[in-house]
């Protein structure tokens, strides 16, 4: 339990990282690209890992990568809405907002493979194909945490020059995952990455960018094989 308690801010912690790190780099089509690669990455990984070593006990649905990717089409979209805003252009801004139903009209082909699948006259085939098709289109219904976690990532962005509204609406969260959260849910403990974000000083540290795409993979496996071989 303690190990998952200290787990808790994780998440709500890389989202306020990432957020920062779009707003900082050098090119946002080569970021998202390689949050991309990294999704699709960790779908292969974790599909061949339970396949090698079986574990009927846990099913691998980790893939904070897809998070990132979704989370930061959106602060690309909210980048050219407030463009198309301040230098007056509808189409800029119907661009941002028809861009902006991507990520959930990809959720399309889950829905279907959910109604296919209880139809006996379709093949097999059909519904598990729409299901890797869904896999592998990040989208607001696949994605790790939930749209919820998409939204975060969002308004952290949006509010990332008001440190105190961005600590606000995460101990929002917390409040409401403690109210519906089942009894001894340890999800409200988000709020803890509180602490972290409000010492943040704005500088850069050390450069760790390759070691997190590494470590993220790395740690879900190591845990994996742990829970298999010893649990």
């Amino acid at each position: 339990m303690w190990l998952d308690i200290f787990g808790r801010p994780v998440f709500p912690m890389f989202l306020f990282i990432a957020a920062e790190s779009f707003h900082y780099t050098r090119s946002k089509k080569k970021y998202l690209t390689r949050l991309l690669f990294a999704s699709w990455g960790m779908i292969i990984f974790t599909t061949l890992l339970e396949r090698i070593v079986p574990n009927k006990n846990i099913v691998l649905m980790n893939n904070a990568f897809s998070t990132f990717f979704v989370s930061g089409l959106y602060m690309l979209f909210w980048d050219w809405l407030v463009e198309g805003i301040r230098n007056k252009s509808p189409k800029k801004i119907m661009k941002a907002i028809l861009l902006g139903l991507i990520p959930i009209l990809s959720a399309l082909p889950l829905f279907a493979a959910g109604m296919l699948a209880s139809n006996e006259n379709v093949p097999l085939f059909v519904p598990q194909i729409l299901v890797l098709i869904g896999m592998f289109i990040p989208n607001i219904m696949t994605v790790e945490g939930t749209y919820i976690f998409v939204i975060l990532g969002l308004l952290y962005y949006i509010f990332r020059k008001h440190r105190f509204v961005q600590i606000l609406i995460l101990l929002l969260l917390s409040v409401i995952l403690y109210i519906g959260n089942p009894v001894g849910s340890i999800q409200w403990l988000v709020c803890l990455a509180t602490i972290p974000m409000a010492l943040y000083n704005g500088e850069r540290g050390r450069g760790m960018k390759n070691f997190f795409y590494i470590f993220y993979p790395a740690h879900i496996g190591l845990l994996y094989l742990i829970s298999t071989f010893f649990g």
